[in-house]
């Protein structure tokens, strides 16, 4: 198939297209670069565009011609979110918005959308469902529910078929050693861990330590970077079935580590020791989340490759 793969040359966007790539797809990344690097997208054609520029977005349709749509690009830093609302919906809902009409507009119909776990808010109960209440608790979450509202409702009106994603906490590197997390400033807690074990007299921070939890500090669900492009490409196979009916799909390893855990795991796997600072808990952030995610691995055959948090951490330590 000929895939758009929005926001390609972003972190998990150009593990995609590696994937897809090595997978038999022809992929075409479209990315304003404004956090990914076009040195990132290592196969295909690449094409800068803000999804926020409908007549561009349309004319790269009329030149390509996709069969299908993956949406990696929206702003994702839940911090930032609360201070920077306008910023989140103008891209992640407004942005999306103008993508789905061009792509009604050039019969384009089937898209997978990467979602977030954070549109359940605080959780209800553990380890948490697709059917559990949607109760973001910030801008970044609730952009992502009502983007997946827009998609049911232009399911129902359009017949656009979609697949949506909610994965809980994407970590790792290209075992291969080609791609990696490059944001800046970088947000994500491993690979601060493991540069605070690889640098000289560098920290690492615990964002609350008053948390609801066995050690007080946040546990999460981390899921390896290459298991969610995996499943987008079960995700985009499951839409070309005939009469498969628009979705949403949590994805996880259904196990919950604290914050000190994966410190004491890095610790222990790069013999490293560095000093931990203990901070005031971040607004916004949910004290558990962990995802149940036997729909993936019942109606997709999902199956992470990486089942282990040490699985996951020595994908970033590769020299």
């Amino acid at each position: 198939m000929k895939i758009f793969i929005i926001g390609g040359a972003g972190y998990i966007g150009s593990h995609m297209v590696k994937i897809a790539h090595l997978a038999g797809h022809s992929v075409v990344t479209i990315d304003n670069l404004s956090t990914g690097h076009r040195d990132a997208v290592l196969h295909g054609e690449f094409e800068n565009c803000d999804l926020l520029n409908s007549k561009k977005l349309d004319s790269l349709f009329k030149k390509y011609k996709p069969d299908a749509v993956m949406h990696f690009g929206a702003f994702s830093l839940v911090g930032e979110s609360m201070t920077e609302p306008n910023k989140y919906y103008q891209n992640n809902v407004i942005g999306t918005l103008n993508l789905l009409n061009v792509m009604i507009e050039n019969n384009c119909m089937k898209f997978v959308f990467s979602s977030s776990a954070s549109v359940y808010g605080d959780p209800e109960y553990i380890p948490i469902d697709e059917r559990h209440p949607k109760k973001p608790i910030n801008p970044y979450g609730k952009s992502k529910l009502m983007v997946e509202e827009i998609l049911k409702d232009f399911d129902a009106a359009y017949g656009l078929k979609f697949v949506s994603f909610r994965y809980f906490n994407a970590a790792g590197h290209d075992p291969d050693g080609e791609l990696s997390e490059r944001h800046d400033p970088e947000t994500h807690l491993l690979p601060n861990i493991v540069k605070a074990a690889r640098v000289k007299n560098e920290s690492v921070s615990i964002f609350g330590v008053e948390n609801d939890t066995k050690d007080g500090t946040c546990i999460r669900d981390y899921i390896h970077v290459n298991d969610i492009a995996d499943a987008h490409l079960l995700g985009l196979n499951y839409l070309n079935k005939d009469k498969q009916q628009s979705t949403v799909f949590n994805l996880g390893n259904g196990k919950g580590f604290s914050v000190r855990e994966v410190i004491d795991k890095v610790k222990d796997i790069t013999k490293k020791n560095f000093k931990v600072i203990e901070k005031d808990g971040r607004k916004g952030d949910p004290s558990v989340l962990v995802a149940d995610d036997t729909k993936a691995r019942k109606l997709l055959k999902f199956k992470p490759k990486f089942k282990s948090l040490e699985e996951i951490i020595k994908t970033l330590v590769i020299d």
